[in-house]
């Protein structure tokens, strides 16, 4: 097993150790540059690889090694078997499984946008199994079938017990159990011992069984009442495998024995060196991994929208704006002001731990949020809109705040994979066109948020989507509610916010101080005035007199 990290340099002679194609680094000179990520395996040179995003570099490191110490085959070995290390067999299995899950998502080798072009690549069919899905799958079934299987063991002892010896059989041996109290005696005493060298398939299945343990240090016990092949025997079994299995294809009925057979022809598809389709090598790679972030982070926060709603468009349509931009993440919530929707924007951030997010990508989230305010207006224009979405106030024409958020993925402990660890990151950042007017359509915010990447690196896997309906719901209260509390800050927030109920609508009060409220004001419901001031309008006398009957307002 080895383990590379995107974007690092290691030395060409290592890499040729490990690639049989340079297509995975980008040479200059005696060194090469990762330029994916993804799983990699050469059957030739019998290595495992793992080239892991460059979310998990931390200050020069990775797991507290340096990439050149975790390409190291000592400090390999030191994760198999040093129990501080255990984890990294959970981490590399999530990571698999979500570079594979991408590549169901995104059927297509190469997709292109409008923004950037990123390969999605493979020589793997979607319904095809690479070597680490068959590690897995041996592993696992054998976990969940090791009942069965030791059923058809002593099934097999049964047999062979004649003349057994009781006596002894009761006093060396542990009996099971059964629901009716009854002993069912798994070893039975007699005068021949025997070993089930007889039932090939479950020999042949606990033999590769064993070969992956031994290859891979898998935590796994084996049951020893079968003949395991090893060394040259094993390699013999490796070569005509295949021709063993159909001779004895007849003889299974079973599901469980069924499927055991199904396992050991894959296995021996992929170690039959005489066949003329057998791979050298097996891989799937992802270049500008932002993008499978991206869909990492959709799929968790963002539920799909595909009924129709408005003027033949979806939510999900909204996504795809009309100068070609692509927006990572959006969804309908509860405003900030009142009890009716608006559309909260987010943008993923793939970097490494502990970069923010420069003034590009900030000007690019802002103008994603004039789309969505325009694509609304445009709506409200044509005498149509969403029913129980509003972002422009007809009486004041002041408009809605718009809620924008950054999400970096971010390691924190990388033993935690059950906790989102969702935090707030840095202070907000704005842009404006007039500062002191908040209900402005260019007045715009957006706060900073890191997530724990290894919660969603496993949650984009999940087969239980209970868990992610949840933490997506908790979480549009949580981005709302810090919002809220922002604007409710006078220490980190220029605005106050007042209010003031009419008892009616306020058209002739708003028409008279219009050129004043204008970008300040907007009307919460028919009768309640909201007017924002800001820390720039305390000389403005004539404000002053305005919200003198005006109360403080604390949002909620």
């Amino acid at each position: 097993m080895k383990v590379l990290i995107e974007g690092e340099k290691y030395p060409t002679t290592l890499l040729e150790e490990v690639f049989d194609d340079p297509k995975f680094y980008t040479q200059d000179g005696l060194s090469g540059t990762i330029n994916c990520v993804g799983y990699y395996h050469s059957y030739d040179k019998n290595v495992i690889v793992y080239i892991l995003p460059k979310v998990f570099i931390k200050d020069g490191k990775a797991f507290n090694l340096s990439p050149d110490e975790m390409f190291n085959l000592n400090l390999q070995d030191s994760f198999k078997h040093n129990p501080d290390h255990l984890w990294i067999r959970q981490l590399l299995i999530y990571f698999y499984n979500s570079v594979a899950e991408f590549r169901k998502r995104y059927k297509d080798t190469i997709i292109t946008d409008s923004s950037q072009t990123f390969e999605l690549n493979t020589n793997l069919g979607l319904n095809e199994y690479s070597y680490l899905d068959l590690v897995l799958s041996f592993v696992n079934f054998y976990r969940k079938n090791r009942s069965t299987i030791l059923y058809h063991h002593i099934e097999f002892t049964s047999n062979q017990a004649k003349k057994a010896r009781w006596e002894k059989t009761i006093r060396v041996s542990s009996p099971i159990l059964l629901s009716n109290k009854a002993p069912l005696y798994t070893e039975i005493r007699n005068t021949k011992k025997q070993v089930n060298d007889e039932e090939e398939l479950l020999c042949y299945f606990f033999s590769i069984l064993n070969h992956f343990k031994k290859e891979h240090d898998l935590p796994v016990t084996l049951d020893k009442s079968y003949k395991i092949l090893t060394g040259s025997a094993f390699e013999k079994l490796q070569k005509n495998g295949l021709s063993k299995l159909r001779k004895i294809k007849h003889r299974y009925f079973a599901d469980t024995l069924k499927r055991i057979y199904q396992l050991c022809t894959l296995y021996f598809n992929k170690t039959d060196r005489s066949s003329t389709k057998r791979k050298r090598e097996e891989f799937i790679s992802v270049r500008n991994y932002n993008i499978v972030f991206e869909d990492m982070i959709d799929k968790l926060f963002s539920e799909p929208v595909d009924e129709k709603t408005v003027d033949g468009v979806s939510i999900g349509n909204m996504k795809h704006n009309k100068d070609g931009k692509i927006i990572d993440h959006i969804f309908k919530h509860q405003s900030l002001i009142d009890t009716t929707n608006i559309f909260y924007i987010g943008d993923s951030k793939y970097y490494k731990t502990n970069t923010e997010a420069d003034r590009l990508s900030t000007y690019k989230q802002f103008t994603y949020a004039k789309n969505v305010i325009q694509f609304n207006i445009d709506l409200l224009n044509k005498k149509n809109s969403y029913q129980d979405v509003r972002y422009r106030d007809p009486l004041t024409e002041g408009y809605s705040i718009s809620p924008n958020f950054f999400i970096y993925g971010y390691l924190y402990d990388e033993t935690v994979f059950d906790e989102p660890i969702l935090e707030k990151y840095r202070e907000p950042k704005n842009s404006f066109h007039f500062e002191e007017r908040l209900f402005d359509r260019d007045t715009l915010f957006v706060l900073q948020y890191r997530i724990n990447f290894l919660f969603v690196l496993k949650s984009y896997t999940a087969a239980n989507n209970l868990r992610s309906v949840a933490f997506r719901n908790s979480t549009k209260e949580i981005f709302r509610k810090e919002f809220i509390d922002y604007f409710n800050d006078s220490d980190k927030c220029k605005f106050k916010l007042y209010e003031r109920q009419f008892e009616s609508i306020p058209v002739a009060f708003v028409n008279e101080h219009f050129r004043l409220l204008n970008g300040r004001a907007i009307t919460v419901n028919e009768n309640t005035l909201l007017l924002a001031v800001h820390q720039k309008d305390s000389g403005n006398a004539e404000l002053s007199r305005l919200i003198a009957d005006f109360s403080l307002k604390i949002l909620s």
